[in-house]
């Protein structure tokens, strides 16, 4: 399988250390990379000597035959590229937020549909083990219903973008767009569409909002989320979530060397064993996350999808624009809530 790699940076880099592991085990080599800083292009093309090297990644996508190709451009960079490589016939990963606007989300669409081809979004944290952990419990009942579910993403200031890209709001969408759709993606994965929701947002002082609160309601089950990006940069990155059921409380924090805790009602404690297929620390991408595991297992299943002839289903393009719609519909009313004070 031949794979082109757009985006060289903090995401293309987790993505070509990934597919260099899988290499090992499965048919597939990258053959093609697109990055416009030469430095960036030079590092990822040192697990690929024989690739072809292009300065963008329309050029990359005129010039190659390729089989997939992986979209790690900042997100205003999505759809455009998602869009030129569907109409090539070429299957597409293309890393969250998959688009900005409703506008993108039709082109997207429309694209797929006429090309018959398909696409992927790197929403990860559906392939975290602690995450999966959790939705295996809700699905199966192992501690009983679910009653209410808290969970953060807290990140410093998102200073590593190219050209700034991050603290451009058209461009990256906000903290909401770029991280909070995270959280927003795995609670409709596990509960569906929310039934309700009400939004609490701040804001750096160019207006651009860089914290929100949003509570839901998904049937019986209330959630309250938080994503922010510190106003500095030196607030260091953690996720967490804090599930309670009938029997017991899932805990998860990210930074702890034990990050998933179960209490249950009895007062005892476990810690489940998560079967991790690769556990490999890596912080050259210089991004807020080292764990190449759940890069590696989300990355290994859209191969295996497209080379055993089936859709996929983990993450399609029609949940990353479903995530993207709800995300949309909260930075509206984030935006209004800071309007307002």
């Amino acid at each position: 399988m031949k794979v082109g790699l757009i985006g060289c940076g903090g995401m293309g880099t987790t993505h070509n250390l990934s597919l260099k592991a899988l290499s090992s085990t499965m048919n597939v080599e990258v053959t093609a990379l697109a990055d416009c800083r030469p430095e960036f292009l030079k590092k990822a093309a040192e697990q690929w000597p024989d690739a072809k090297l292009y300065e963008t990644g329309m050029e990359l996508l005129k010039h190659e035959k390729l089989d997939s190709v992986h979209i790690c451009l900042p997100s205003y960079l999505h759809t455009e590229h998602a869009v030129a490589a569907m109409n090539k016939g070429i299957q597409v990963f293309v890393e969250k937020p998959v688009c900005l606007t409703e506008e993108e989300a039709e082109k997207l669409l429309e694209a797929k549909a006429r090309n018959q081809v398909q696409v992927m979004v790197g929403q990860v944290v559906r392939s975290f083990s602690e995450y999966r952990y959790l939705k295996e419990s809700y699905d199966t009942g192992r501690y009983g219903e679910l009653k209410s579910i808290t969970m953060q993403r807290i990140s410093g200031d998102a200073a590593w973008g190219y050209e700034d890209w991050f603290h451009q709001e058209e461009e990256s969408g906000s903290v909401v767009l770029d991280l909070h759709v995270h959280d927003l993606d795995f609670l409709r994965y596990m509960l569906g569409e929310p039934d309700s929701f009400d939004v609490r947002a701040t804001a750096f002082a160019s207006g651009m909002v860089n914290q929100i609160f949003t509570t839901y309601e998904f049937g019986k089950v209330f959630a309250v989320t938080e994503g922010i990006w510190d106003t500095s940069s030196a607030l260091p990155f953690e996720a967490s979530f804090h599930a309670c059921f009938e029997e017991a409380s899932i805990v998860f924090k990210g930074r702890n060397e034990k990050p998933l805790a179960v209490y249950k009602n009895d007062g005892t404690v476990e810690y489940p064993e998560l079967v991790r297929e690769y556990d490999v620390q890596d912080d050259s991408a210089g991004i807020n996350i080292s764990n190449l595991g759940p890069y590696y297992t989300e990355i290994k299943y859209f191969i295996q999808c497209l080379q055993e002839g089936r859709e996929i289903d983990l993450a399609p393009l029609e949940e990353g624009i479903k995530s993207v719609r709800q995300g949309l519909a909260e930075w509206k009313r984030a935006k209004e809530y800071i309007g307002r004070k």
